[in-house]
């Protein structure tokens, strides 16, 4: 089974300005750093909302003409009001599909991000940078994944806040698939 590993990308420019396009979700991811839920609207425009799922679309990156759209849900903990994720799944322009999550800081960084779809184990990514408001890892998606996200039911994303226990915030898989064509 492959593992659920980041890869680097050789696209950095693209990276870079995926991460950029999103503003680091400041208004979503404020709320984390504030220790709250992680419940308001990512920076952009909702263009559409499959099941749990929202299409979030903002204007073209200088030099380009195609407004730039991915795949946002966020959520806490169903234990921990005060823990929360934002999960983004986004198609680069040369087919690339990075999904990347946004942790509250406070986290341990070593343990990485375990990932579990319909509880099977997919495998775990490291954390690769914090910011002022949060932490996110990131991956290349395979299309394996992609499909099991398309046919899943629910992902559990692990983080730890002790060594010794994982907080598991599942997150539900209910509208990816109809959403994933808006962003292919």
């Amino acid at each position: 089974m492959p593992d659920f590993q980041s890869q680097p990308l050789p696209f950095l420019r693209r990276l870079l300005a995926g991460l950029l396009f999103f503003g680091l979700v400041a208004a979503g991811l404020s709320s984390v750093h504030a220790q709250e839920p992680t419940t308001q609207a990512p920076e952009g425009a909702v263009k559409a909302q499959h099941g749990d799922w929202q299409v979030v679309c903002k204007a073209p990156p200088p030099g380009s003409k195609k407004e730039v759209c991915a795949l946002v849900q966020s959520v806490t903990a169903e234990d921990r009001n005060n823990v929360g994720l934002t999960v983004y799944f986004q198609k680069f322009s040369n087919g690339t599909r990075v999904l990347r999550v946004f942790a509250p800081l406070g986290i341990l960084l070593p343990p990485g991000l375990g990932l579990k779809i319909d509880n099977q184990d997919v495998g775990h990514a490291p954390f690769l940078r914090c910011h002022s408001f949060a932490c996110y890892a990131q991956v290349v998606v395979e299309d394996k994944l992609v499909e099991q996200l398309k046919t899943g039911k629910t992902a559990i994303f692990i983080i730890f806040q002790t060594e010794e226990a994982g907080i598991g915030i599942p997150i539900s898989l209910k509208g990816f698939a109809e959403a994933l064509p808006e962003i292919e």
